[in-house]
C-alpha cells in the first residue's frame, strides 16, 4: 500500500508520526470519518461546530488535513471544519494519484461532500488544494457559496524550468547530506518564517513521497470568468512557482467577483505564526460574512 507515492515503509510510517505531530498541536475536539468516493474510502478530519457553516479545507500538495488544521484552527470558532486528505498527496489521502487532465478531483471532492449532505459549502485552498476547491468550483459551481484560495496552484504558474534550476542544487546537497545547514539552506525557497516542524517535515517530505510528475495546468482566462461565485484570492509576493503580483494581476483581470490580498515578504508558505494565524482566521471570516 502506498508504493505509488511513497518511496518506503519507512517513508510512509515517518509521514504518519509528522500527522499525528501536527495533529497534536491542535487544541480542539478533533474527529475523523472515512467516507465513501468514486475513488476509494477517503479520510476526512472534522473540527469546530456541525450547527455552523460547513467550510471545506484542502491542503497544500504533500502535507495532509492535520497540518493544515493547525494554522487554520481559529476559524472552527465560526464553521464546521472538513478537511479531507487528498489522494495521492497525504499519507492518509487514497495512495493514488488522479489526473489532472479531467475532472477526477471534482468528482472526488463531490463524493467527500455529498458524505455531509449540506446543500451548499464555502471552499477554502492552499496551493494544489486550490487548484482542485477551484476545479470542483467550475464544474458544481450551485453547491460552492464562497471560495477561498490561498497561494493557489493553476492560476499564474512560474516558469518550471526555472524552479527546478534554483531548487536542485539545494536538494541533492541536502539528499545526501541532510545536514541543519543543508536544510535550511532549501527550506528557506519555501518558508516565510523559520519553524522547526515545518522545515524538518519539509526536508523528511522532499525525501519521502515519490516527486509527483505531473502538475496542474493554468486555468484558461474563460475558466476563471465562469467562477461567478465570490472568490477570496490570497497570493504571495516572493512565491516561487506561484508568483504573487502577476497571480493576483491575473485573478483581478478574469474572476468576475473577486478580493484579493497580496502578501509581502512571503514565500509560498506563509508565516507560521499566532499573529499571521489570527489575521487570516479574521480575513476570512470577514469575507464568508460579507
Amino acid at each position: 500500500m502506498g508504493k505509488d507515492i511513497f518511496k518506503s515503509q519507512e517513508a510512509r510510517n515517518r509521514q504518519e508520526e509528522w500527522f499525528q505531530l501536527f495533529l497534536a498541536k491542535v487544541d480542539l475536539n478533533v474527529n475523523f470519518k472515512m467516507v465513501p468516493t468514486a475513488f476509494g474510502e477517503s479520510h476526512v478530519l472534522l473540527a469546530g461546530n456541525p450547527d455552523k457553516p460547513p467550510l471545506v479545507c484542502l491542503h497544500a500538495m504533500l502535507t495532509s488535513s492535520a497540518h493544515l488544521l493547525s494554522e487554520i484552527r481559529y476559524l472552527a470558532e465560526h464553521y464546521q471544519l472538513i478537511l479531507p486528505d487528498i489522494p495521492g498527496f497525504s499519507v492518509k489521502g487514497i495512495p493514488e494519484r488522479l489526473s489532472f487532465k479531467d475532472n477526477s478531483h471534482s468528482q472526488w471532492l463531490a463524493g467527500v461532500i455529498d458524505s455531509f449532505e449540506p446543500e451548499t459549502v464555502h471552499l477554502f485552498g492552499v496551493s494544489i488544494g486550490g487548484y482542485i476547491a477551484r476545479e470542483f468550483s467550475l464544474a458544481f459551481p450551485e453547491r460552492v457559496g464562497k471560495l477561498i484560495l490561498l497561494v493557489p496552484a493553476g492560476i499564474f504558474q512560474a516558469p518550471v524550468i526555472k524552479g527546478l534550476m534554483t531548487l536542485t542544487i539545494p536538494m541533492i546537497k541536502y539528499k545526501f547530506n541532510p545536514s541543519e545547514e543543508n536544510l535550511k539552506n532549501l527550506v528557506d525557497y519555501f518558508l516565510t518564517t523559520w519553524d522547526d516542524d515545518w522545515a524538518h517535515f519539509l526536508g523528511d517530505s522532499i525525501n519521502d513521497f515519490i516527486t509527483p510528475k505531473k502538475i496542474p495546468s493554468v486555468a484558461s482566462d474563460e475558466e476563471l470568468q465562469n467562477l461567478t461565485m465570490p472568490v477570496l484570492t490570497i497570493a504571495a509576493d516572493n512565491d516561487l512557482s506561484f508568483p504573487g503580483e502577476p497571480l493576483i494581476e491575473r485573478a483581478t483581470e478574469h474572476i468576475p467577483n473577486v478580493e484579493t490580498e497580496l502578501l509581502p515578504d512571503t514565500r509560498h508558505s506563509p508565516p507560521t505564526t499566532e499573529e499571521f494565524r489570527r489575521w487570516l482566521s479574521r480575513r476570512v471570516d470577514t469575507f464568508l460574512k460579507g
